[in-house]
């Protein structure tokens, strides 16, 4: 299952990519936000991002305008004020491409697991070829790619 949310500026590009999706037969869980009413997008991505460290969602898309606001969310944990970024967080690899090369480059080398994509940046066709891409490209378990990975925790 692919874990999916957006905030306002991503919303419309989000619902066309789980559409797809769905069309291929890949499970959506659609974390929000569901309005194109301004919102706060750490609110969203760290509901992914907690989908996919629990181990309920095996990857996650995260859209909004550009995509870096998503990769950078900070969200605060358990309300006690830390903040943490989205590719900080322990088990996350989240990264923001706009083409198909750096999605297929950062699953094979990075073995990401969170896509963030901005909908003011890139197309319907490219995000759902962009999100195909990182979902069906497996990671190389090349030695050096494992090694590099680890150092990132």
């Amino acid at each position: 299952m692919i874990a999916i949310g957006s905030d306002h500026g991503g919303v419309e590009l989000k619902e066309k990519v789980i559409k797809h999706l769905q069309a291929r037969g890949i499970e959506c869980e659609d974390t929000g936000c569901y309005s194109t009413e301004s919102c706060d997008y750490p609110v969203y991505a760290k509901k992914v991002t907690d989908l996919v460290t629990s181990g309920k969602c095996e990857l996650g898309i995260l859209i909004c305008g550009t995509g870096i606001g998503m990769s950078m969310a900070a969200n605060k944990e358990d309300g006690i004020g830390i903040s943490i970024a989205a590719n900080k967080i322990k088990g996350v690899r989240a990264a923001v491409c706009s083409d198909c090369f750096s999605a297929e480059a950062t699953k094979q080398h990075n073995n990401a697991n969170v896509l963030c994509m901005g909908a003011r940046v890139i197309g319907e066709g490219l995000a759902c070829k962009i999100a195909d891409i990182f979902i069906d490209t497996p990671f190389s378990n090349d030695e050096r790619h494992i090694r590099r990975i680890s150092m990132f925790d």
